[in-house]
């Protein structure tokens, strides 16, 4: 398995081992595993998509056809890096930042035992074993389970989102009746009857915040509670009820579409962009080994809180002026407000957390640039434009990926800002 850093880099790693292979004349063929539609900028008006790189291969049939003989490496973008059972899986090669939970996930698909294998082996380009270290040692030996999630306090939440009058059942049902549409029956105006389901609630929400902010922020803390509560609890509690996951579904996407809070800080940047050199360099090899001092309670999620720390105000972003300048676009503060929800929404993850505490800015920004691709394929639809430029316009990436980054450092690291300015 190769674990690459983004789609862009699957599709390239896909073209060039086929090259290789047949170049070499080996008697092997590979996979690639990634959603949606690709474009590569070297490769002009190609679109590339998992079926078509995979000569016919469904998605559904992809782990059977790498059980066989045939298929021998399998290459990934944020796909089978979680629940892929393969024990004859041996090798993995690691090109994308790894931290926390998701190195442990994606590292233990190594860990199947199987008749024919007697080792495992782990070429990482990417990261600092102290780190890998680190994140494995949290579930070494002597973890304790630590404060324990109340499944009662979720239904008690559910109630208080229910009786709010933001959303009403017939929305959720509307919402979900197409969302959970069988794929056969699946249009391009799906995509607007979920949006248009979601709408009233977004308005009713945004009066709710005219009239009363604080009282609208503490609605939006009980969704998040709702959804950290239930996406935990659904994964070892087999709920019957099908209108938690309905009402789960319709709130995931609905708090995507809230305006932020009007009292939120703005942001103000350098004129500079920060330019990146990469080398390959063999660093170290060997293993890695975990001792019980890392234990540590583990505890389970609990309600989110709505407050908002205070913080010092800042002038206006100029990021969209520098990006309209430099690629002689028109984005307006609209835009700007885009860029603003991403940068609140990444530093309240708590992987990100974590990483800024332990790493350095440059090594941070690794962290969070996967993390940005993924918030923006979550919120594609808020601005397509924005959308379509960053995924297909690598120095427009750069750029706005190395400003963000910066910022959202700056918040997780606040009593040591700004150490150095994007250039």
């Amino acid at each position: 398995m190769v674990v690459t850093g983004s789609r862009l880099e699957a599709v390239r790693y896909k073209r060039s081992f086929d090259e290789y292979i047949k170049e070499k004349k080996y008697a092997i063929k590979t996979l690639v595993a990634f959603s949606g539609t690709v474009a590569d900028e070297k490769v002009p008006g190609v679109a590339y998509t998992e079926d078509g790189m995979n000569q016919g291969v469904r998605q559904k049939e992809l782990p059977q056809k790498f059980a066989t003989t045939e298929y021998q490496v399998l290459l990934v973008a944020e796909k089978y890096q979680t629940g892929f059972d393969q024990p004859l899986l041996h090798t993995m090669y690691v090109d994308k930042r790894l931290a926390g939970i998701q190195a442990v996930q994606t590292l233990s698909r190594l860990n199947r035992i199987h008749p024919l294998k007697e080792d495992t082996f782990v070429l990482d380009f990417v990261n600092d074993r102290g780190e890998i270290r680190e994140a494995f040692a949290i579930y070494y030996e002597g973890a304790e389970m630590g404060e324990e999630v109340d499944p009662d306090r979720m239904y008690v939440i559910k109630g208080e989102l229910d009786s709010s009058g933001v959303y009403l059942g017939e929305e959720v049902e509307r919402f979900c009746a197409v969302y959970f549409k069988p794929k056969e029956r699946q249009s391009a105006l799906d995509h607007q009857a979920m949006n248009a389901a979601l709408d009233p609630a977004v308005s009713r929400f945004t009066v709710r915040r005219d009239d009363d902010e604080d009282e609208a922020e503490l609605w939006r803390g009980k969704v998040l509670a709702f959804r950290n509560l239930y996406g935990f609890l659904s994964q070892v509690i087999p709920y019957q009820d099908s209108d938690l996951e309905r009402l789960y579904v319709f709130l995931r996407h609905l708090a995507a579409k809230l305006p932020r809070r009007k009292s939120g800080p703005s942001y103000q940047f350098e004129d500079e962009v920060r330019l990146e050199y990469y080398r390959l360099q063999k660093i170290s090899e060997g293993s890695i080994s975990l001792s019980k001092e890392y234990a540590r309670a583990l505890d389970g999620p609990t309600e989110v809180g709505s407050g908002q720390i205070a913080r010092e105000s800042v002038p206006l972003s100029r990021l969209i002026d520098l990006v309209n300048d430099r690629f002689g676009t028109d984005f307006n503060q609209a835009d700007q407000l885009f860029f603003d929800q991403l940068v609140e929404a990444a530093v309240a993850d708590d992987d990100l957390k974590q990483a800024a505490i332990v790493n350095p800015e440059e090594k941070f920004e690794l962290v969070f640039k996967n993390l940005l691709e993924k918030l923006f394929v979550e919120r594609m639809d808020q601005n397509e434009d924005i959308f379509v430029r960053f995924m297909n316009d690598q120095a427009f990436q750069k750029i706005v990926t190395a400003w963000m980054a910066a910022e959202a450092y700056r918040r997780l690291r606040p009593s040591e800002p700004g150490k150095r300015s994007p250039q």
